[in-house]
């Protein structure tokens, strides 16, 4: 399973973007997919999932504000990001599991494969 992240740059506060995460090698249907960020010097954090194509979690820091969807037919996630302020400036990165349970979305060591990462940088 290959992920390719696209869709980061340079915005300001208050500015959107909107990555995507195109998947080939496997169907996504099944899998969770999900996107975390990392700032610099800082751990690899939770942005949100689709668990299983089921249900959408979030972290709180972002939710109202990101909003993630598939596109099975496309085998591409989306995370739609408005509102954006300094503190979202990372490198974003997609993640993608077929085999994860409910209490291990958070955690992206359970995560198998992973896309390259695509810089997202807000200025005030």
């Amino acid at each position: 399973v290959q992920l390719q992240a696209s869709g980061g740059g340079l915005v300001q506060a208050g500015g959107s973007l909107r990555l995507s995460c195109a998947i080939s090698g496997r169907t996504i249907r099944d899998y969770t997919v999900g996107w975390f960020r990392q700032a610099p010097g800082k751990e690899r954090d939770f942005v949100g999932t689709s668990f299983r194509g089921v249900r959408i979690y979030y972290s709180d820091s972002v939710k109202g504000r990101f909003t993630l969807s598939r596109d099975n037919a496309k085998n591409t996630v989306y995370l739609q990001m408005d509102s954006l302020k300094p503190e979202d400036t990372a490198v974003y990165y997609c993640a993608a599991d077929s085999r994860l349970i409910l209490s291990s979305i958070y955690d992206p060591e359970r995560y198998d494969y992973w896309g390259q990462g695509t810089l997202v940088t807000v200025s005030s």
